[in-house]
């Protein structure tokens, strides 16, 4: 967020579009640049799947405009409709800027704006499962976002290794890159508890049911952990994959369920009971953009376990805000989740007051809502 310059005043109700793949994500992980856009002044226009969520944008001073979106679906004839509805939206609202979150509004609402002379402002927030994976579909995204992206005024990561990929690979030029520090986290809502003092240590990995996210590693180390320590809890609190390539198999959630290695608790609308009752918070990923479950989980002062890859590593301190284990490994998660079994309470305590701290310096939503007041009124 260095170097930004303070957020400009529109002298005039200045239009501004945002976009993502899903009205929940809009209204769950972007509200603080919504409102802080409406509070500047800003007429907001957000468009996205509608899914139930598109009230609470209108609640926040946004117009919502539903468009048509598979979330992960790869058929060339729905991804060239959705950038004429893009082309169609962007030329009845001519907003002053695109903002775009999520792959496909960030290619195809990138490229609309770019078709309609309209500035770019894309926000990388993962690189996704494609890219994980590499071969074809990860050359032809890579490809997608070139040309989209070519002409954007900003493209904003959330975390150094994703921009370098993006500037070695010729995605993106270094002058069009930025750096914020996520979504931001709203700091009253999730407050510091107390640990729980029952002695059963619970370990909860909050995320969407994908194999992408460590997921069976995360059921392995549990099994390895619950034969030595038969009392301890392991908790996947998250919706399933959905149509999503890794998503778990709902052959696997069944034998898990069945075993009772770990509590499957499904989705929830409020997270913060679930990190109250928890003593560690635990995200095994393969790749993150800037995971929000560790950064709710740190704001209310648990200490973290999370894979040694981008993103995560942006969170953790290794051994003074949680500890990093090796990617892809039960085994090394596994050791992690027996050096924080063995650490006194106090010693947790400590871990969980260390996250605060940095949450409260790094990531206040009030830090990057101002970031991209300050680029989109450069």
């Amino acid at each position: 967020m260095r170097g930004m310059t303070s957020p400009v005043k529109p002298e005039k109700r200045t239009k501004i579009l945002i976009s993502s793949n899903s009205a929940w994500n809009l209204a769950n992980f972007r509200k603080p640049i919504i409102e802080a856009l409406v509070a500047a002044g800003y007429d907001v226009v957000a468009a996205a799947p509608a899914d139930g969520n598109e009230h609470a944008l209108v609640a926040m001073g946004a117009t919502f405009r539903p468009l048509r979106m598979s979330g992960s679906g790869t058929s060339p004839t729905e991804d060239i409709r959705l950038l004429l509805d893009y082309l169609r939206l962007l030329r009845a609202e001519r907003p002053a800027m695109f903002l775009g979150f999520t792959a496909k509004p960030n290619i195809y609402g990138s490229l609309a704006a770019r078709l309609t002379g309209i500035p770019v402002m894309a926000t990388i927030s993962g690189l996704g499962s494609a890219f994980l994976k590499g071969g074809v579909l990860g050359r032809t995204l890579m490809g997608l976002y070139r040309v989209a992206l070519a002409r954007a005024r900003a493209v904003i990561f959330q975390n150094p290794t994703d921009r370098d990929l993006f500037i070695a690979r010729k995605i993106v030029r270094p002058g069009q890159a930025r750096l914020v520090a996520g979504s931001g986290i709203d700091l009253t809502h999730f407050a510091p508890t107390p640990l729980p003092d029952n002695g059963q240590i619970c370990f909860l990995l909050i995320a969407r049911l994908l194999l992408d996210k460590g997921i069976a590693e995360f059921v392995e180390a549990a099994r390895s952990i619950r034969a030595r320590h038969p009392g301890t809890r392991f908790q996947l609190l998250g919706a399933g994959g959905g149509d999503n390539p890794s998503a778990v198999p709902q052959a696997a959630l069944d034998r898990w369920s069945e075993e009772s290695i770990v509590e499957l608790l499904g989705a929830s609308e409020d997270v913060r009971p679930y990190i109250a009752a928890a003593h560690c918070i635990v995200l095994p990923s393969y790749r993150e953009g800037l995971p929000r479950s560790l950064l709710e989980g740190a704001a209310m002062a648990r200490p973290l376990i999370a894979s040694d890859v981008p993103g995560c590593h942006d969170v953790i301190d290794h051994k003074v805000t949680g500890l990093l284990c090796e990617v892809r490994s039960a085994a090394s998660l596994a050791d992690a989740m027996e050096q924080m079994i063995a650490i006194t309470p106090s010693e947790r305590k400590a871990m969980g007051g260390a996250g605060r701290r940095k949450v409260e310096s790094e990531f206040d939503q009030r830090l990057v809502a101002a970031a991209y007041l300050s680029e989109i009124g450069r």
